[in-house]
C-alpha cells in the first residue's frame, strides 16, 4: 500500500522526536543518532567504532532508554560463553522436566559492549539471532520478539586480547559508524555538566515498542523507481570491481542499503527514494562489508575511500519523484 503524504510527515515528526531525545544524552552528534535510529527503524543493527571515551556506551544506552520496551547490556570478555548470550536450559526438580532459562539477547535493544572482546564462539552465538531473530538451543527455537536490535561497541585500539569480528559477522550489521571527539563548543558544554556521570538517565521513554513496529512497516512501503535501484546496484557492482577491493558488497549489502534509504527517506517527509539518500547512507551501510587488497591497505586507502571513489564515478539517474 503507498505511503501518503500525511503518513510521511508523522513519521518524520516521530523520527525527529526520538532523535531530539536521544540527543540529550550525546550533544553535537545528531547525523550519527540519525543513522542508529534509521537502522531500527529499518529492523538493523549498528557497529559502533570509536576511540574510549566517545560515547558510544551512552548512545546504546539513551537509544534504550528512549524505547519503552526491554533493554539488556552485555558486557564482552574472553570467557563469556555463548549461553551467557542466548540463554541456557536446567532441569526443575520441583517440576520433573527442563525449562529454557532466556539471556540478554531477549530484549528489545541489545547494547553488546566491546564485543571484539569475546571469543569467535560467542560471537558466533550473535549470528542467528542478528538475522534471524531467533534463538536456538537444544534444538528448540525461540523468538526474540519485535522490535529488535543488536548495537555493538568496539574500539579500534589495544588490540590486544582481541579477537576481530568475521565478515559474515561484520555483514550482519546493517550500518557501522563513530561518534568521534566533540567539538569545542560542545566539549566545554560537558565539561559544565561533569558533576552528571549518568546522561544516560535522563532521556526517558516517549515511544512504545508496537508504535516502532508500525513505523518500520510504514517505511518498507515507501516507492523506490527502478532507476534508484538500478543506480544502487551500480554502486554496488562497482565496490566488486574496483582495483583495491579484495572483496566488494555482498547481495545482503545490497538489501540492506536498499532497507535503509526506505527509512532514511521517510524520515526526511518524502514518500519515495531518490539517489540522494543513497548516496547519503552508501558508506555508513556498504563500507565495512569491503575488504581492502593488502596492498591498498598498505598504501592507505580505506573502504570509505572506496565507495566514496565509486560514488563520484558512477552518474546518479535524473532526478524523478514518484
Amino acid at each position: 500500500m503507498p505511503v501518503t503524504q500525511e503518513q510521511a510527515q508523522w513519521y518524520q515528526d516521530a523520527f525527529s522526536k526520538l532523535v531530539d531525545n536521544v540527543d540529550q544524552a550525546i550533544l553535537g552528534k545528531r547525523e550519527v543518532i540519525e543513522l542508529v535510529v534509521t537502522a531500527m527503524l529499518a529492523g538493523g543493527h549498528v557497529l559502533l567504532e570509536d576511540f574510549p571515551g566517545t560515547g558510544k556506551t551512552v548512545l546504546a544506552k539513551a537509544l534504550a532508554n528512549t524505547l519503552d520496551g526491554t533493554h539488556s547490556r552485555i558486557q564482552f570478555t574472553p570467557d563469556l560463553l555463548p549461553s551467557d548470550v542466548t540463554g541456557v536450559t536446567i532441569y526443575d526438580q520441583g517440576k520433573g522436566h527442563f525449562e529454557f532459562h532466556r539471556g540478554p539477547i531477549f530484549a528489545s535493544i541489545v547494547l553488546a559492549d566491546e564485543i571484539n572482546r569475546a571469543s569467535p564462539k560467542t560471537q558466533s552465538a550473535l549470528l542467528e539471532v542478528m538475522e534471524e531473530g531467533k534463538v536456538t538451543v537444544d534444538g528448540v527455537s525461540y523468538d526474540v520478539g519485535t522490535p529488535f536490535m543488536v548495537i555493538a561497541t568496539q574500539n579500534p585500539v589495544e588490540q590486544a586480547g582481541t579477537y576481530s569480528l568475521p565478515e559474515a559477522q561484520l555483514d550482519r550489521f546493517l550500518i557501522k559508524t563513530s561518534l568521534g571527539y566533540p567539538d569545542h563548543d560542545t566539549a566545554v558544554t560537558l565539561l559544565l555538566d561533569s558533576a552528571n556521570r549518568a546522561r544516560a538517565s535522563r532521556v526517558s521513554p516517549i515511544i512504545a515498542s508496537s508504535s516502532i513496529t508500525t513505523m518500520a512497516q510504514l517505511a518498507s512501503d515507501v516507492h523506490v523507481d527502478a532507476a534508484v535501484l538500478s543506480y544502487l546496484n551500480q554502486i554496488v557492482a562497482a565496490t566488486r570491481e574496483h582495483q583495491d577491493t579484495a572483496l566488494g558488497v555482498s547481495m545482503r549489502g545490497a538489501l540492506a542499503l536498499a532497507r535503509a534509504t526506505k527509512s532514511w527517506a521517510i524520515a526526511h517527509g518524502r514518500t519515495y527514494v531518490t539517489p540522494d539518500d543513497v548516496r547519503d547512507l552508501a558508506v555508513p551501510v556498504l563500507a565495512h562489508r569491503i575488504i581492502v587488497d593488502p596492498e591498498s591497505d598498505f598504501a592507505g586507502v580505506t573502504a570509505e575511500d572506496i565507495v566514496s571513489r565509486v560514488l563520484v564515478e558512477i552518474a546518479p539517474p535524473a532526478y524523478r519523484a514518484a
